[in-house]
């Protein structure tokens, strides 16, 4: 059982996270399950009119002339199962179990991401031994998909002067900076038309990638299920007459999607043709991403025929648009090479019943170069005869080398393990830029225990990083600056 780990001041509260539904947009729950264990530890709690869930404890006697420490975690989760798993994220609790030096989930998503920053808010605040200045926690709502409840933050709700937000994803490194996102969705409707009585249908599915973070991750060079399948529709089109009846990939902007399924319709004499092609293809895309991708499947098999299907000229615009469309790494920051600076993300694509939207995540730490993303994959699609919209736009957070409540953690950091931290400006987003925005005076670093592979089924947690990002914390709390 992880309530046995140390420290189990923060393990007991993450496991009774795994046991609240809480995937990002059914917030009913664990939004209830925060607020009554604020009651039951006498810790001033409330809803806010964003769905956030604000904590206030007052500084112990004596401490009352210390800076006010925010920490912030959001309480969604990335809802991912394997294609075996039952799990309905709506009811289901996780269940959690013990690899070695790594926690993880039996077929979905753990929920570490961010369910470990709000376990330790949690131990902050039923610890009654802590000495502390006032201490506020904001959890937020809905940060997975589209930081909502950062963005619909009521200025004038928060007190304090630091900000410690406890998402990150690597012990010893403190992050100074991350990069801004918009949602991208490329939308068009159509009149299907009725499939050839002589032409079978198949069903081409790619699946078994490792999927992953979009900002994390999305340097790794990760294959992307839906532009494996772009490839494949544009020689099925192209070479064997193929005509497109449904394309499902993906299912969270931020996560790389590991499947997608289309169903198409081929002459019955290309059938056999085609299959020796994909057959063609598995070999090419696993030797291509041989050293990263491991377990890459590509299978056609013979289905029901629809009655209907995408009319020709609708599918070759839709499928050489998704060909087109960028996805990845576009640039890295020239003063930090090792970083991503702007990226997007085929995320979501979803073709059936005379609709066809394409879901993308672009992300840039400089605001003209989101700009500029968001310009290239508009151009994109309207060539495709498609609306493109935007929404859900936050900027970036510029890094502050000289923030006092970082060089404060160093410290404490080089007291504790001997060890200097790295300082890290991330590719992933973060809610800091969010909060700053309304709240511009705040000192604020992100820092967490290690974990990895977010927002996927390997999601894990290193166990031995808890208790020493639990004492840092404690410390960093203790030892505040003054006012």
């Amino acid at each position: 059982m992880i309530t046995n780990l140390s420290p189990q001041c923060i393990w007991k509260n993450f496991h009774a996270l795994t046991q609240v539904p809480r995937p990002s947009g059914h917030l009913e729950k664990i939004q209830q399950f925060l607020l009554s264990f604020a009651k039951e530890a006498g810790v001033e709690a409330f809803k806010d009119p964003a769905g956030n869930i604000v904590m206030r404890k007052p500084a112990t006697p004596g401490m009352e002339n210390r800076k006010g420490i925010i920490m912030q975690a959001h309480m969604d989760m990335v809802p991912q199962k394997t294609p075996e798993s039952t799990h309905n994220f709506e009811t289901d609790p996780i269940e959690t179990w013990i690899d070695g030096e790594w926690v993880k989930a039996k077929g979905t998503t753990l929920g570490a991401d961010n369910g470990m920053g709000v376990a330790a808010i949690m131990a902050v605040m039923e610890d009654n031994d802590l000495r502390h200045g006032p201490i506020e926690a904001l959890i937020t709502a809905d940060e997975e998909t589209g930081m909502y409840g950062a963005n619909d933050l009521p200025e004038g709700e928060l007190h304090g002067d630091i900000l410690l937000n406890l998402d990150s994803e690597t012990w010893g490194k403190f992050v100074i900076g991350s990069a801004g996102g918009i949602d991208v969705t490329a939308s068009l409707e159509y009149k299907e038309v009725e499939t050839d009585s002589d032409d079978v249908a198949v069903k081409i599915t790619i699946k078994g990638l490792r999927g992953g973070h979009s900002g994390l991750e999305i340097h790794e060079g990760r294959a992307n299920a839906n532009k494996l399948m772009a490839r494949v529709m544009l020689n099925a089109v192209d070479e064997f007459d193929g005509r497109l009846c449904t394309w499902h990939g993906g299912n969270m902007r931020n996560a790389i999607p590991f499947k997608a399924e289309t169903v198409i319709t081929l002459p019955k004499d290309n059938v056999e043709a085609f299959k020796e092609t994909a057959a063609d293809w598995l070999e090419d895309f696993r030797d291509q991403y041989k050293l990263i991708e491991t377990g890459i499947e590509l299978t056609v098999e013979e289905v029901e025929k629809p009655a209907t299907q995408t009319p020709i000229e609708i599918q070759d615009n839709l499928v050489c648009a998704i060909h087109a469309c960028h996805d990845g790494v576009i640039r890295m920051i020239p003063s930090y090479p090792d970083v991503v600076e702007t990226s997007s993300n085929l995320a979501i694509i979803n073709i059936a019943d005379g609709k066809a939207e394409i879901q993308i995540l672009a992300r840039s730490s400089r605001e003209d170069m989101k700009d500029y993303v968001v310009d290239t994959l508009t151009c994109c699609f309207l060539m495709a005869g498609m609306k493109v919209e935007t929404d859900g736009s936050y900027g970036g957070w510029d890094p502050n080398p000289d923030s006092p409540i970082l060089h404060h953690l160093m410290r404490i950091y080089k007291e504790q393990t001997g060890e200097d931290a790295i300082i890290q400006v991330d590719h992933a987003g973060l809610e800091c830029s969010v909060i700053l925005g309304k709240y511009p005076h705040l000192d604020v670093v992100s820092m967490g225990p290690t974990m990895r592979s977010p927002h996927t089924t390997t999601e894990r947690c290193l166990i031995p990083t808890i208790d020493p990002f639990w004492n840092l914390l404690r410390q960093a709390i203790e030892e505040a600056p003054e006012k």
